[in-house]
């Protein structure tokens, strides 16, 4: 029955209903308004096993992805930075995973122990534990929460993330208390994307005043501890704007500049569109466009490295030069059929970590690191049943995956080396 049929007798029901009203027989005459989908200030929380636009989810006959992807031209620009590059592990052949062997202990200031994983929790068949940290030979991890008893067998570090998130709000002074007492001089990292509206999802100016009171209260608890900003998903224009903001916002409410003992970063390579694929527009922000990244930039090397410059040269501009920078996140999301396999997925990890270890640039960076541009950086992710492209360890059996055999191998080839 057609749309105009049935408005017809909705109209003549209505006439035989006087009491009603002339106002409600106008209303059932109408057309149905379209509906209008308007995002809340704070999404429901996603579990990330279920479900994460993060990546496109029809794409029409991929083509291989090369090594190193050509950026789109809009993105491309010159890496300034001085670069010692040493070779990238090599992936062949592949090395049984009985066959490696338990590291020594981590030494600190080594290589290695600039070397991070991130652990995802209770989404997979087996356990995070220290002969698993040991065999892949890492010498950091977080898993995005905070712990007073993490692993840190052999020289393990931990860092403490604390999700600014609507079951985070107010902050939870009790638990943080705890940690603070049971693992003193830790690093905190105060949140977790908050740029991104299925994450931490806060406006600059509500994420500063959040980190006001995070930075304050774990001062208090704990004068030698670090705290770091959260990271935002990638170094863009849009992102970039977004942490000045912070700054700006902070300034304002505070008087004074805002504190931040290590900077944090995450460097992915997602498109910034609303209502489409990637980590759409940051929550305060009117605009619908930002960063058109394809789904072929996603492994550019070119493109990471110069998300670490770019975010450099920002902190040299904002004064914070001297100061420690994690690379918090990173690695590949998109799945093998779009052309990521594990070929590509470890020759992109492997140059990536040659060139966080080695970049160095005498204008940009950290002086107390021999101006390296980087000082320690995460390796999305150990296990993740949402993106187990990049996956170190298979979910279900806890072996390492060939990913994982790579990563064991280049930790190994760094020994201990400064």
């Amino acid at each position: 029955m057609s749309y105009d049929v049935v408005r017809f007798h909705r109209c003549r029901i209505m006439r035989l209903l006087p009491l009603l009203g002339l106002a409600l027989l106008l209303v059932a005459c109408q057309i149905p308004p379209r509906l209008t989908v308007v995002a809340t200030a704070i999404p429901t929380p996603v579990d990330r096993r279920v479900y994460d636009p993060l990546v496109p989810t029809v794409l029409p006959a991929p083509s291989p992805v090369a090594a190193t992807p050509t950026p789109t031209p809009a993105a491309t620009a010159i890496i300034s930075a001085t670069t010692v590059l040493t070779p990238a592990a090599t992936l062949t052949p592949t090395m049984p995973t009985e066959a490696l062997a338990i590291r020594p202990p981590l030494q600190q200031g080594s290589a290695r122990s600039r070397l991070g994983v991130g652990v995802p929790l209770n989404v997979t068949d087996f356990t995070f534990n220290e002969a698993l940290a040991a065999q892949l030979g890492m010498g950091w991890y977080l898993d995005w929460h905070i712990n007073q008893r993490p692993i840190t067998a052999g020289g393990l570090q931990y860092a403490q993330l604390y999700a600014m998130r609507n079951r985070n709000i107010p902050l939870l002074r009790d638990p943080i208390a705890r940690v603070a007492a049971a693992r003193p001089g830790s690093l905190w990292l105060a949140g977790n994307e908050p740029d991104v509206i299925w994450q931490d999802n806060q406006t600059p100016e509500t994420y500063a005043r959040l980190y006001h009171d995070f930075y304050v209260l774990v001062k208090q608890l704990d004068p030698t501890a670090q705290v770091a900003i959260a990271g935002v998903s990638q170094v863009t224009p849009l992102r970039l704007q977004y942490l000045e903001r912070v700054l700006a916002a902070y300034q304002q409410m505070y008087g004074k500049p805002m504190p931040v003992d290590v900077w944090n970063v995450h460097a992915f390579v997602l498109r910034e569109e609303r209502d489409s694929w990637g980590v759409s527009i940051p929550p305060g922000f009117d605009v619908d466009k930002g960063m058109l990244w394809e789904i072929e930039d996603h492994a550019s090397l070119e493109l990471f490295q110069q998300q670490v410059v770019d975010f450099r040269r920002w902190m040299a501009k904002q004064g914070q030069r001297e100061k420690p920078l994690v690379v918090s996140e990173f690695g590949i999301l998109m799945p093998a059929e779009y052309g990521f396999s594990p070929d590509v997925v470890s020759r992109f990890m492997t140059q990536t970590f040659d060139y966080l270890l080695n970049a160095i640039d005498p204008e940009i960076g950290y002086s107390a690191d021999d101006n390296r541009l980087v000082q320690r950086f995460v390796w999305y992710s150990l296990s993740d049943t949402v993106y187990p492209v990049g996956n170190l360890v298979d979910a279900k059996t806890g072996h390492l995956t060939s990913v994982g055999e790579t990563f064991a191998r280049y930790a190994a080839s760094l020994e201990t080396s400064p």
